[in-house]
Formats: structure tokens, C-alpha cells, sequence
């Protein structure tokens, strides 16, 4: 198949583009660059652009038989001190993008969802049909756009797969691709980095949470595993499946204390920390019930918790290297439209 991948230069959607590349599928990325880096999109047709630039997408379209759409904002704590950017992004932009799919023959369509949508859960672990209600301003926007597809499953016919996936972290196991934000807010890139000495000690946000240790218990899933199951998803759908919210993780909880631990056994290093009140938005925890994902697509999750450290901590190691090479390679103030401040 010929798919196009959005934000395909970015942390997960870099990964899902070599999973479909390795499957035999021609891949074209589509990405303004305003968070991706180029140097993770090396090897693959790169079109520079914003989701919103229907114009743009419009002869793109013609070019492939499905959608991967990474493209999004996707901090939650920026999300709650400017929800304007991400309603803007995710929701705006993003309805641009159904503009141009409607308008071309495309009807296959896998979107890159988030646990963030159910909120504080009432009961653990998280199924698919437990209540949604969002508690900050970034899972609202992709609940938003979730009704969105359904919307338009029924008066279009397009068939969709929202994969509303818990903690991505890791690194590609050949070195490829792994996490790379300005700033970094993500929990062990800068818990690796404050082992290191190259950022600042650890904050930890919440100690007296109602969680065993008191601090926060996350569902991290690794970012092949992720990717492993968008090209599942993708399969399905051009199988004939029916339209589908899935969840994907591990089913099983790790505290940011017990996630401190591993990091300083895997490196050999103390990780320095302290400790602040809890962040708005932040459920204490999140752990995913991913049963229908293996029922429906065949899938499971491949990598522990110890190998998912691993590999962020091997790739947090050679990143300045990555780095180095990849300079600048960032897009210009003036490509495509920008979020409102």
C-alpha cells in the first residue's frame, strides 16, 4: 500500500514509518518540522507542509490508499497553560486534514489517540468502554477528533482504527530513532540526563499520590511496540475491518519511583530528584486493558519494562552524537502555518 504518514518525523510516527517500510508499504512523510527532526525521516520522501494547508494535501492524496496521522501537539501540562495551541492544532488543523481526505478517494485512516482521553479512571485497568472524560485540554482535543472519525465513518465510509496508546518511551533497538523534543518534558529522558550530569536533578511531581509509593503508576509501552501495532491496525482495516478504538499497553503499572530504580541499575548512576505538588490534569494512575487489541489485530506487546529502559538509556548515551549530526535540521520560522501563542 501507499500510505501517507503525518508528523511522520516524529518520536512514534518515525518509528510506525519504518514498521511500514519493513512490511513492503511505500511510505510518503508529511511534516512541518515544528517538533520533528529531518535526520529521523532520512531514507524516506519527505514533503514539507502544515495539515492545515488543504491545498497541499490535495495532490498528495491522489498518491496513496491510507492515512497514518501522528501530527498533533501532545504535552498535557502545556495543554492546561495553552489549551488555545491545542485546539488550534489537534482540532483545527486536524478537521483541515478530514477536509482534504473527504476529497479524495482515500477511506482508510489510522489515528494516533491517547489514554488522556478517559481522564481519572473510575475502575483499573482501563477497556475501551470505560466513561471518557478528560481532565485537561489535550485529551479533550483527541476525544474531539475521535467523534470526528465516528462522525464520518457513518456519512462518509471511511474506516478508521484510533489507537488511544498509554506511555510511549524507548528507543529503536538499531539506534534509529528515539527521543528527541525541545524542550524535553518526557520522564526518563531527563531522569537519564540528570544521571548524567547534562540536565538538572529529576522534579517529581506528586509523592502522597493514592498509588503504593506515592508517586505517579504509568502503563509504558515501548515505541516499536506502538509502531508494530499502527501497521496491524492499518492491515485490518484494508482487510475490511469495521472502524475500532483500541487501547495499547502493557497491562502492567510502574511507578516513577520503581522507573528511578531501573534507570540507576541499567546505568550505573543516581538519578538525583526532587519532589513537587502534582501537576494539574495528571491521573495518579493509568493502566491499559489492551485484551481486544490482541483479539482484534493480533496483537501484544513485545518489550518489558528493563528492555524499554535499556534502550532509552543507550539512546539518551549516544544522542549527543545523533545530535551532532544532525545540526540544525529544523524547519524555518516561515514553513507552513504556526500555532497561535
Amino acid at each position: 500500500m501507499r500510505v501517507l504518514v503525518t508528523g511522520g518525523s516524529g518520536y512514534v510516527g518515525s518509528s510506525a514509518v519504518r514498521a511500514l517500510a519493513a512490511a513492503g508499504h511505500d511510505v510518503l512523510i508529511y511534516d512541518n518540522l515544528s517538533t520533528g527532526h529531518r535526520k529521523l525521516s532520512a531514507g524516506f520522501e519527505l514533503i514539507e507542509g502544515d495539515i492545515a494547508d488543504r491545498d497541499k494535501l490535495a495532490p498528495l492524496l491522489k498518491r496513496v490508499d491510507a492515512v497514518l496521522h501522528f501530527a498533533a501537539s501532545a504535552y498535557v501540562g502545556e495543554s492546561v497553560h495553552n489549551p488555545r495551541k491545542y485546539f488550534h492544532n489537534n482540532v483545527e488543523s486536524s478537521l483541515a486534514l478530514m477536509d482534504a481526505v473527504l476529497a479524495s478517494q482515500v477511506r482508510i485512516f489510522v489515528f494516533s489517540s491517547t489514554c488522556a482521553v478517559y481522564g481519572v479512571p473510575e475502575s483499573l485497568p482501563i477497556v475501551e468502554t470505560s466513561p471518557r472524560n478528560p481532565i485537561n485540554p489535550y485529551g479533550a482535543t483527541k476525544l474531539f477528533f475521535e467523534s470526528v472519525l465516528a462522525a464520518y465513518s457513518v456519512s462518509h465510509g471511511l474506516r478508521y482504527a484510533a489507537l488511544r496508546y498509554f506511555n510511549a518511551v524507548g528507543a529503536h533497538p538499531g539506534g534509529e530513532v528515539g527521543e528527541i523534543h525541545d524542550p524535553e518534558t518526557h520522564l526518563i529522558p531527563l531522569a537519564v540526563r540528570a544521571s548524567l550530569g547534562t540536565a538538572p536533578p529529576l522534579t517529581v511531581f506528586g509523592s502522597n499520590l493514592d498509588t503504593p509509593d506515592g508517586t505517579c503508576v504509568r502503563d509504558y509501552i515501548h515505541v516499536s511496540d506502538l509502531a508494530s501495532a499502527h501497521l496491524k491496525a492499518l492491515h485490518y482495516l484494508a482487510g475490511g475491518g469495521p472502524s475500532l478504538a483500541l487501547n495499547l499497553g502493557t497491562g502492567k503499572g510502574t511507578s516513577i519511583a520503581e522507573l528511578l530504580g531501573l534507570i540507576e541499575q541499567v546505568s550505573g548512576r543516581k538519578v538525583p530528584f526532587v519532589f513537587a505538588p502534582p501537576r494539574a490534569g495528571d491521573p495518579p494512575v493509568l493502566l491499559a486493558d489492551a485484551t481486544r487489541a490482541k483479539q482484534v489485530l493480533g496483537w501484544t506487546a513485545q518489550y518489558d519494562i528493563r528492555q524499554i529502559v535499556a534502550s532509552a538509556v543507550q539512546w539518551e548515551q549516544n544522542l549527543p552524537g545523533f545530535l551532532k549530526k544532525v545540526g540544525t535540521e529544523r524547519a524555518s520560522p516561515g514553513t507552513g502555518p504556526r500555532p497561535p501563542a
